[in-house]
């Protein structure tokens, strides 16, 4: 199973690289089930070592095709397919499926980001063809009334569930920039940054289709407009929330501030100050293992999930907005130093981290969530790790 995804890693990246990479390679297949409800395909689940297995992410699944998509364009597309399985007729896509129990189960509340289109697109330019964008074109249409009709904040922007309820929608569990922040409808970064990029999508999908809307150009504009001209701080050269952009003593160094360099809202110049002062600064997220979640100048830096934690994935969209900003040299650097240290701690301990110690220091002492039973970073757990994706950039970037 996967045979090609195997074979396609012995070719990538550097020599110390190779054994990990091939057991991330033999861990997609391990972790592929059957046909079950609700899906149409087989599926493939988070990792048979996350703690909470087995089970299907929404954006974790994301991460995962962006290893398989060249190789394994089946599995892929049937993935991506699957994803969309339930969506609600609202336009709402729930977040973690639940597989386990007398009972398959998730949230018809909270979602997860939406950029499942980024591998949809990604798909349809690797493979030529734009049978899966005639499939998906609707599905994106639906999520985009649903974040209008549910997630619009305050004055311009969306946001996420997370500055109401806490209840992590953003996928940044316990994400420091809701600490001390009063619940209210303001715009977040992460969000509005995910849905400018849906509307860009949608742009996209509509001229290939030959469907005549300029609405979604129309919006995208005005919400790029936003992004660029309020939720930029110039002192400081990075993007922040719209409760903290002007309020020095709210802003928090958090990897959040990357996104309108990801989904390309940055103008050039802040997109280049963002990685030059930030991403690739070693006293903010240019860590030992690189990103950082959080930049480690900051107070509220701590060994814990996505509180100082380095997730390789959000090191691989660090790595596709430098590359979007003719960056290479920069995604170059990401990619390279997270790697080795993946593949330091893999030949350390045997296995593939949920998330990392961003100074490369032991496993064991990167924290989880202390209020709870599972209190270390998950095993064997792929839903954030597209290192095989990483090291096919990487290789795009090396040869340029």
């Amino acid at each position: 199973m996967l045979e090609n995804l195997k074979a396609e890693v012995t070719r990538l990246g550097k020599e110390n690289w190779k054994a990990m990479l091939l057991y991330t390679a033999e861990l997609h297949a391990k972790s592929i089930h059957p046909v079950v409800f609700p899906f149409s395909y087989s599926w493939e689940e988070i990792g048979p070592g996350y703690c909470y297995r087995p089970a299907f992410g929404h954006w974790d699944i994301v991460h995962q095709v962006f290893d398989s998509i060249p190789s394994e364009p089946l599995h892929a597309k049937e993935q991506i397919l699957n994803n969309l399985a339930i969506q609600q007729p609202d336009g709402f896509l729930p977040g973690t499926i639940w597989m386990g129990g007398e009972k398959v189960r998730w949230s018809e509340k909270y979602g997860h980001p939406p950029v499942w289109p980024v591998a949809v697109q990604d798909y349809c330019d690797i493979h030529h063809e734009t049978d899966l964008i005639v499939k998906c074109y609707e599905p994106l249409v639906k999520q985009i009334r649903w974040f209008e009709n549910n997630r619009n904040a305050h004055c311009s922007g969306f946001y996420y569930m997370d500055i109401l309820e806490k209840k992590w929608e953003s996928g940044v569990d316990d994400g420091i920039r809701f600490d001390q922040i009063a619940a209210g409808k303001y715009a977040c970064i992460d969000a509005t940054c995910h849905v400018y990029q849906l509307y860009r999508y949608a742009e996209k999908w509509s001229e290939i289709l030959h469907i005549d809307d300029s609405a979604f150009s129309n919006k995208a504009n005005q919400l790029q407009k936003f992004i660029q001209e309020e939720l930029y701080d110039q002192k400081t050269g990075l993007f922040y929330d719209s409760w903290s952009v002007n309020d020095p003593a709210k802003q928090h160094s958090a990897f959040e501030g990357m996104w309108p360099v990801v989904v390309g809202a940055a103008t050039p110049e802040q997109a280049n100050r963002v990685i030059d002062k930030h991403l690739l600064n070693p006293n903010k997220f240019f860590t030992e293992h690189p990103i950082s979640s959080v930049g480690i100048d900051d107070a509220l830096f701590e060994l814990r999930l996505w509180r100082g934690g380095t997730w390789n994935s959000m090191t691989y969209w660090a790595a596709r907005g430098c590359v979007g900003y003719n960056r290479k040299d920069a995604a170059k650097k990401l990619l390279e130093k997270a790697l080795d240290a993946t593949a330091k701690q893999f030949d350390e301990t045997g296995t593939i981290w949920e998330f990392y110690h961003p100074c490369l220091g032991k496993q064991e002492d990167v924290k989880r969530k202390p209020y709870t039973q599972y209190n270390v970073p998950c095993r064997d757990y792929l839903g954030h790790n597209p290192v095989i994706a990483m090291a096919r950039m990487y290789e795009e970037c090396r040869s340029e």
